[in-house]
């Protein structure tokens, strides 16, 4: 199960609505990432929207069971003869942090980054999956656990 950590995500949602694009993050104050999650079987799969993000400036650690993403969006290098006319994309640091539920397996997590897609697979963990529980009677001896 995945917890979300972040409980003023709407509320600075509804700041940059009103007040108009927010400051670029920080690695002291990243701007939170849009992301998907859901339950495919026997994963949990997280999409988190990177676009425009290099694959080198993507960072995952996992520390106690909080999963901790990290990406940079860079502005793109132009010559010094450039009067740049528009400048609306975000950059800075976007960062997410999840609490990974002890029935996860945070050794297995999967990563995989496509047209700016960040997809994460981690696996249900094995203590978690249903499993049958053989019943005896009285009159014979008990019977294991079957997997």
């Amino acid at each position: 199960m995945l917890m979300r950590t972040d409980p003023f995500r709407e509320f600075d949602r509804l700041a940059q609505q009103v007040l108009g694009a927010a400051a670029p993050g920080t690695w002291s104050r990243p701007s939170p990432m849009p992301m998907d999650a859901y339950r495919s079987g026997d994963e949990f799969v997280v999409v988190f929207d990177l676009p425009g993000v290099s694959p080198d400036a993507i960072d995952l650690d996992v520390e106690r069971n909080v999963l901790t993403v990290k990406a940079e969006r860079r502005p793109i290098e132009v010559p010094d003869d450039v009067e740049m006319q528009v400048a609306e994309r975000p950059l800075g640091v976007f960062s997410r942090q999840l609490f990974l539920g002890d029935t996860l397996d945070a050794d297995r997590i999967e990563a995989h980054y496509d047209t700016g897609v960040l997809t994460l697979r981690i696996p249900i963990a094995e203590k978690a999956k249903p499993r049958k529980i053989a019943v005896g009677s009285a009159g014979t001896e008990r019977q294991q656990i079957s997997s």
